[in-house]
């Protein structure tokens, strides 16, 4: 059986192992897990010690931390550098002090994917006691295997996958937790091994933190890219028409994508949004649909249909949980051929309205630096990203930015079908984080 579990990551430390407990301990389900490196470059190097002392250390964090719960998990981090022995004393001796899940992470990626298999096979030939736990795997993705190889683990006795959704992590990113899924799903004649995710999710769930993060999906991603299902090759169309099998492993609707959806437009009304919506897994209160139907109407005015991905950028937008210092009123452009680039801004704080006008190397500098004039911060602009939520000429745009003041960082997001418009709202929405933050004087959602 597969119940959520809500995990909080911790070192060998008694203060980050409490942190970590009161962080988790109102789920249902809690766990910690708590790591400790055992290759000799991170022993030598990163902690000056030696191996005795961060097995002492390993094996006295675990059972501090079963105080609190029986579910600790232990990781060793970097363990594809270990050395295999000691890696294997690791694991016995955290074990028996209480771990009921091991992970044995890759953590540089620097492993392939018969080594990696054959690491987890010798765990299992050489820890005696290792059926008393769960054998994890955390691989990352600076060689592109990060998958390959937690695949390669689960040939070889692991029963948890550490991944992520889009692959998302630090440097490359870790395994994509879809392929990692969609694989299983797909070739269970190989693995004969079972997730219990509900794959008709993870489209909507791949778009959502594409969305929430800012960071793009790319078009030939695996199982969630825009082309994952496209056929453009003349032969394989051909072969499509004729059964999908000739050229498809998995069906789209098995991972939440539809081939056909139901068009809106500025004449829907309140209840075709919100059939569209409830269809999208979206229920709404009557007042929360108020705001949207407001939102969709606008939208729906200035383009000809409105997607299902149109939706989830306005529902998005829309739930934010920091407070709107300000809000865009208006926004004029003038820019061409030969002209400076000029920015009006209009903005609304609570009943004052502020008015400034800015030059720039392009229209959207001009704009930042309007709202720059009113607000009196002047953060800098880290990272600037646009990409089309739908298709055609009117699509909705969404911006994604990061700034950084004062060593704060926050991130923004803004949609509209005019980029400058969406760009405004993208920085001004950054802004106001900082601000709510500053108000709280704590970093808040949004710190990258």
């Amino acid at each position: 059986m597969f119940v959520p579990q809500i995990c909080g990551l911790s070192r060998c430390i008694k203060t980050d192992i409490d942190a970590c407990w009161n962080a988790v301990k109102a789920a249902k389900y809690p766990r910690i897990h708590t790591f400790i490196a055992t290759s000799d470059i991170h022993i030598e190097h990163k902690f000056k010690s030696t191996r005795a002392q961060i097995l002492d250390r390993a094996v006295e964090m675990v059972k501090y931390a079963r105080k609190f719960t029986p579910n600790v998990e232990f990781s060793a981090e970097d363990a594809v550098r270990s050395n295999f022995d000691y890696l294997c004393q690791v694991v016995t001796a955290v074990i028996d002090a209480g771990a009921s899940t091991v992970n044995i992470p890759d953590t540089v990626g620097y492993s392939f994917p018969y080594e990696f298999g054959g690491l987890i096979k010798g765990l299992f030939e050489r820890v005696p006691n290792i059926k008393k736990a769960v054998i994890s795997v955390h691989c990352h993705n600076d060689l592109g295997l990060a998958v390959s190889n937690s695949l390669a683990a689960v040939l070889n006795g692991a029963r948890q996958v550490e991944c992520t959704v889009n692959g998302l992590g630090e440097r490359a990113g870790n395994a994509a937790m879809e392929e990692v899924v969609m694989t299983l799903a797909t070739r269970k004649d190989l693995f004969k091994a079972t997730t219990g995710i509900h794959t008709q999710e993870i489209y909507r769930a791949s778009r959502l933190v594409s969305q929430i993060t800012g960071m793009v999906v790319q078009p030939n991603k695996a199982v969630v890219g825009a082309n994952a299902f496209a056929h453009s090759s003349g032969i394989h169309q051909d072969g499509m028409l004729k059964n999908r099998t000739t050229y498809e492993i998995m069906n789209p609707g098995d991972v939440g994508i539809e081939e056909s959806a139901l068009l809106l437009t500025a004449r829907s009304g309140r209840n075709g949004l919100n059939n569209r919506l409830k269809h999208l897994g979206f229920n709404l209160t009557a007042k929360e649909l108020d705001a949207i139907f407001d939102r969709f109407k606008t939208l729906a005015d200035k383009k000809k249909y409105v997607f299902d991905d149109d939706l989830v950028a306005l529902l998005s937008e829309g739930k934010s949980e920091v407070r709107e210092t300000f809000v865009l009123e208006y926004l004029n452009i003038s820019s061409g051929t030969g002209t400076i680039p000029t920015a009006t801004v209009r903005l609304k704080k609570g009943d004052k309205v502020f008015q400034e006008a800015a030059c720039g190397d392009g229209p959207v500098d001009a704009t930042t630096k309007a709202v720059d004039k009113i607000t009196g911060l002047k953060p800098k602009l880290e990272d600037y990203s646009l990409r089309a939520i739908s298709s055609g000429k009117d699509a909705l745009g969404e911006v994604s930015v990061r700034v950084e003041l004062g060593g704060l960082k926050m991130t923004g997001r803004g949609t509209s079908t005019d980029i400058i418009e969406a760009s405004a709202k993208a920085y001004l929405s950054a802004v106001n984080r900082i601000l709510d933050s500053s108000s709280r004087k704590k970093p808040i959602g949004g710190t990258v």
